[in-house]
């Protein structure tokens, strides 16, 4: 998954807002009652072959057919919480606010069962609302969800701070460079590479704080003027 950092061109108090709390977020330490955790979706392809591949042999590399079948879409769910090198990744059909919700229930249900409250770092997709708890569930339950985040949004343009963005592109060239012909398939390469990347401890060494944003990104920031007193001295 390739994508580059779109940063917006003029001042942006509303982006630096957002960024800033990001990055106040990342300076926290850990916490096993309040884990960091970072969301990002992305779909895949799904690619049937419309012939058998010829395996590897002593001499010969593998071979396949330059022709395939698309046989739909997935969508994977990234949760990655980078302080522990934990992640965990869904597999769905698609990619729905109820889709959004259910994979929120798993995470406080199911990967932090334990948790106070999981503090979620994501982006502005418009299904990534708490809103969206409750058009899959009762407001009972959803409420009771909502009560178990605290929940940071990347500005708009800036879901580079989104760490689960760069484990999704990890991913990408570890598990997913290839043919995959169902969501079966695809679940299973993915659980195994989750698995080992678990197992290995893979953690991002975040290093951009906010005083790195305040001197690099100082042309986002609006240039304010001192206050001028009405009190006059005497």
């Amino acid at each position: 998954m390739n994508r580059y950092w779109v940063i917006p061109p003029d001042q942006d108090a509303e982006f630096v807002c957002a960024m800033e709390d990001v990055l106040e977020v990342y300076h926290r330490p850990y916490n096993s009652r309040r884990p960091q955790v970072c969301l990002d979706e992305t779909n895949r392809q799904l690619v049937r072959e419309t012939r058998t591949p010829i395996p590897t042999a002593p001499g010969r590399p593998a071979t396949m057919d330059y022709e395939y079948e698309r046989n739909g879409t997935v969508n994977l769910f990234m949760m990655f919480e980078p302080l522990a090198g934990r992640r965990h990744v869904l597999v769905t059909e698609r990619r729905t606010a109820k889709d959004y919700a259910h994979a929120i229930r798993h995470l406080l249900d199911v990967v932090y069962p334990e948790a106070e409250k999981v503090v979620l770092v994501q982006d502005n997709l418009n299904t990534h609302k708490l809103a969206s708890l409750y058009e899959a569930f009762p407001p009972e339950e959803a409420r009771r969800l909502c009560d178990r985040l605290e929940v940071h949004y990347t500005p708009k343009h800036g879901s580079w701070l989104d760490m689960a963005e760069i484990e999704l592109g990890i991913l990408q060239r570890q598990c997913l460079d290839r043919r995959l012909p169902n969501r079966e398939t695809v679940a299973t390469e993915v659980a195994a590479w989750q698995h080992d990347r678990n197992a290995a401890g893979c953690r991002v060494n975040w290093q951009f704080t906010t005083a790195d944003a305040r001197i690099k990104l100082r042309c986002l920031y609006p240039i304010t003027e001192p206050v001028k007193s009405n009190v006059l001295d005497h």
